[in-house]
C-alpha cells in the first residue's frame, strides 16, 4: 500500500507546566487549541523575523472608495 504524503510534520515537545499553563489560557482567550496557538505563535515568529513569506490570502487589499448616493 502507498504511503499518503502529509503537508504536516509531527513533533514533541515539552514545556515545564508554567508555560503549558500559559499557553492553555491563551489558547483559550484566542478560541484556539493548543496545538493551533503553537502553529500560530510559530508561523507569526517567522514571518515577522523574514524566515517565512506571507500567505497569499494575507496580501494587503486595496480599499474602495464609497460611492455617492444618489437619491
Amino acid at each position: 500500500m502507498a504511503k499518503k504524503e502529509t503537508t504536516t510534520k509531527s513533533f514533541v515537545l515539552r514545556v515545564d507546566a508554567a508555560t503549558m499553563d500559559a499557553l492553555e489560557k491563551w489558547a483559550a482567550d484566542e478560541f484556539r487549541s493548543i496545538n493551533g496557538q503553537l502553529q500560530w505563535i510559530i508561523a507569526d515568529a517567522l514571518r515577522r523575523n523574514g524566515r517565512q513569506k506571507k500567505p497569499l490570502d494575507a496580501a494587503p487589499k486595496t480599499e474602495e472608495q464609497p460611492q455617492p448616493k444618489t437619491e
